[in-house]
Parts: structure tokens; sequence; C-alpha cells
């Protein structure tokens, strides 16, 4: 088999950038949150945030980033120790994670209802991606899209690339379950072996935990390089052969390739 029966992939920092509009939204929610009668310039804090959603897991983590860099914290203590400025300022502000989760929700609902053209904007789709994914609908690999994101922010983006997946193909942050349950469903689905199912995903603890499971011992595991990961973490899967770091380049070539030149 020279590429997958099924191939399984994440949404944001595999198939569409939207760092722009990740720090749009949680800006917004920061400011209602923490700032509902002040008016501050956010902006400045751009930057940093782009660099720094590679530590960001779970998406009511991002207007806390903005709070952590706000109050003080610095580049390299975030990502070394974001796990524990997190859990340290969730505790410290009795802050409730649902909250969190589902005012930034709120937020982007009434932008996309508001001003749907406007936050469509903010995302951009990597280079070549879109004609990968036409190109493997037309072709004998089943295609999904398996997400943290909203499924219907998903299919709302995708439809305006002129991309309709099947709805039971979107698999995202409302079926509240680990990728790795989904994975194990989709296989079961197809009544297929491991071995024909290959995952591409940005975020290498997703892989790892994937990796655990002994239902799943042969899935195709790559880390996509252009997402939201660091040169740290790629240098890690170094000298690794479970795990591949997978180019942009390679991504959008035939499936052979992906297994040529894997370069951290």
């Amino acid at each position: 088999m020279t590429g997958p029966a099924i191939l399984a992939l994440d949404f944001d920092g595999v198939i569409c950038n939207g760092l722009r509009e990740y720090f749009q939204t949680s800006k917004r929610t920061y400011q209602k949150l923490w700032l509902p009668n002040q008016i501050e310039n956010l902006e400045i804090y751009a930057s940093r945030f782009y660099q720094l959603r590679p530590v960001i897991e779970t998406g009511w983590e991002m207007p806390l980033l903005i709070h952590a860099m706000v109050l003080g914290y610095d580049d390299m203590q975030i990502l070394n120790h974001w796990a524990n400025i997190s859990s340290h300022l969730i505790e410290k502000e009795s802050l409730n994670k649902m909250v969190l989760m589902a005012t930034l929700d709120e937020v982007r609902d009434h932008w996309i209802q508001s001003d749907l053209e406007g936050w469509l904007s903010l995302h951009q789709f990597y280079d070549g991606v879109i004609e990968k994914l036409k190109k493997i609908m037309n072709s004998s690999t089943y295609l999904y899209i398996v997400t943290t994101k909203e499924g219907r922010f998903v299919k709302q983006l995708l439809k305006n690339q002129d991309v309709e997946l099947p709805a039971h193909t979107i698999y995202g942050k409302e079926i509240k379950q680990p990728k790795y349950q989904t994975l194990q469903q989709i296989l079961q689905f197809h009544a297929e072996i491991p071995e024909h199912l290959w995952f591409v995903e940005d975020l290498l603890k997703t892989l790892q935990s994937v990796q655990k499971q002994n239902t799943l011992q042969g899935i195709k595991l790559y880390l996509a390089d252009w997402g939201y990961n660091t040169p740290k973490t790629r240098a890690f899967l170094e000298g690794q052969s479970t795990i591949k770091c997978l180019s942009l380049d390679q991504f959008c070539q035939d499936f052979p390739q992906w297994n040529d030149r894997i370069n951290v």
C-alpha cells in the first residue's frame, strides 16, 4: 500500500492557520472577563501570542495566555512552565475553565453571526493544503477531520474554500472525547487495521496519547512541522521512527514522499 486507506487530519495547525483569529477572539474574551469597563491596547501582545501559541492545548487557555502576558510573565517562563502558570492563575483568581470556554465560544459565535466575512478573513489556509484535500477527496482514501475546534466552525471555513466534507467525517470539540478514541471509532467503522490509518497532528502530546493505545499500534503518526509546535519539540523526534516530522512540502506531495526526507 503506497498510501493510507484512511487519512485523519487535525484542523488548526495542519489545514488552517487561525493565529490571527485566535488572538482577536481571545482579546475580546479577555476584555469581557477582565476589563469590562476599560479600554486597553492589547494589540501590543499579538506577536508574542503568535509565538507562544504552541503552549496551548485547549481553547480556554488562550485568553488566560493574554492575561499572563499582561501580568508580566516573560516568554521563557510561559514556554517552559505554562502548565504551572495556568494552574496557578486558575487557582489564585478562582477562575472556572468552563466559564472561560463558554465565554470564548460566545464571543466567537456573536462575531460569526454579526460579521461572518470579517471572521473568515482572519483564517489563512496553508499553501497547497486545500488543493491536497480536494485531491484526496477524489481518491480512494477516506478523509476525516479530527479536531478540538467546533465542528461547525470547521465546516463553515472549509465550505468557504469550496470543500464540503460529509458531516460524519468531521469530529469536532462537541463530541467531547480524546482523539485516540475517535480514531478507534473510525477504524471500527471501516473495519480497518491500524496500519491502514495515517494521522497528522501538530501537537506532540496528542500523537503520544495515540501511541500509548494498544488498539492503535501500527497507525502512522506524523507531526506537522508547520503547525503550532516549537523547534524543541521537533528536535525531540530526531532519530525516532514511531512519530515522524512532516513538512508542508511533503504533505502536499504524493503519499510515498511522506516517508522520505523527514527533516526536523
